[in-house]
């Protein structure tokens, strides 16, 4: 994949506040960090507040925090996304351990280029790395579930109120036709083209949905190319999951 540096073009407005060194985990704590970082956001988003579970099917979860990912390098400046390529801008290290991983990666493989190759390879271990750094912020707590011989761990909000912001944030905002952040925009994005938003905007006339379409293609065009390669990636998904 490739990691030639390619244009200054980055979304500073993703990224209110400077992102903190590699996280240790706060334990009993649920306070929400100094920096809200968008793939945390959307794994509350796709996420049942009080227990957890899963909003939409495994492949649209996974892909979805991998384009959540990649997004938070578009907004630190690092990647930048043409057409169906993703190209590594900057590579000084994020401070971020999880955003500093997945660049890591994007620069050892300059071979490959393909936005949709990356989000496949990132989708395998998002879920686990998303949610072990926001564990370790005490944003979420282990549980076990299963019996004793075929327990797995599950990974539950720590605080329902916390967990439960960013989705009553942006349905209000679009039920209400409140014109969206850059940050909320991103994560609007991410939620349509996961096909999240009948769930979101459950009950709403056509013209909210409109209207949040109308937002997403307000984005820079670099994140509206990654969310198209989003949505391909999840419409395929989509279509091999109902016919199997």
């Amino acid at each position: 994949m490739n990691s030639t540096p390619h244009g200054d073009d980055h979304a500073p407005h993703l990224r209110e506040h400077p992102t903190p060194a590699r996280p240790v985990r706060a334990v009993g704590s649920a306070a929400m960090p100094s920096t809200v970082r968008l793939a945390d956001e959307f794994f509350y988003l796709a996420h049942d507040d009080q227990t957890g579970r899963s909003r939409l099917f495994e492949s649209a979860t996974a892909y979805g925090l991998a384009a959540a990912l990649l997004a938070e390098l578009y907004g630190e400046g690092r990647v930048t996304f043409e057409g169906r390529r993703l190209r590594v801008s900057n590579t000084v290290p994020p401070k971020d351990w999880l955003q500093h991983l997945v660049l890591d990666r994007l620069v050892a493989e300059p071979r490959h280029t393909e936005t949709r190759t990356w989000l496949a390879y990132f989708a395998t271990a998002a879920y686990q790395q998303v949610a072990t750094r926001m564990w370790q912020l005490g944003l979420l707590r282990q549980q076990q579930v299963g019996r004793l011989w075929r327990q797995r761990t599950v990974y539950v909000p720590a605080d329902m109120n916390t967990a439960a912001w960013s989705w009553a944030r942006l349905s209000f905002q679009l039920r209400n036709h409140q014109r969206l952040n850059a940050f909320d925009v991103a994560l609007a994005g991410l939620a349509m083209h996961t096909q999240l938003d009948p769930i979101l905007l459950d009950g709403t006339p056509v013209a909210v949905r409109a209207f949040l379409r109308q937002q997403v293609e307000q984005a820079p065009p670099p994140l509206r190319d990654l969310l198209a390669d989003l949505g391909a990636v999840v419409g395929s998904a989509v279509l091999s999951h109902r016919t199997t």
